[in-house]
């Protein structure tokens, strides 16, 4: 089975880490925090077969390349963040899809939070 036709997901939520995101000056300056959701396509039947981690996504691979990326990052949008946060993803690990929420927590007056979802799919 594919991982187009299960409808099994890994989910990753609240892996946070600091960046420089942000348009206005100082954000510019001061890294902030971004808190990452992503999800995952994965046959998990297949991977209960046999109960080994090849047959998985390696999650603690994805947080640690997800976690030195992004720190490393430099964007203006939580858009741009997201969007390319995916493509690293679709060019470095066997996903047909991904799904990357990302939140800016306390980056609007009034508002807990504040972010985008977003999904990509592997172009062939």
């Amino acid at each position: 089975m594919s991982q187009h036709d299960s409808e099994d997901r890994i989910f990753l939520r609240g892996l946070t880490t600091e960046c420089i995101i942000g348009f206005v000056d100082w954000e510019r300056r001061v890294p902030q925090t971004v808190v990452i959701d992503l999800e995952l396509p994965c046959d998990c039947e297949r991977a209960a077969r046999r109960d080994l981690v090849a047959d998985t996504v390696d999650y603690k691979a994805v947080a640690k390349r997800v976690l030195g990326w992004v720190q490393a990052s430099q964007f203006h949008l939580v858009e741009s963040l997201a969007h390319g946060l995916a493509l690293l993803l679709l060019a470095e690990f066997p996903l047909d899809w991904v799904g990357v929420s990302i939140n800016k927590p306390g980056a609007i007056r009034h508002s807990s939070d504040v972010g985008v979802r977003i999904e990509r799919r592997r172009v062939s």
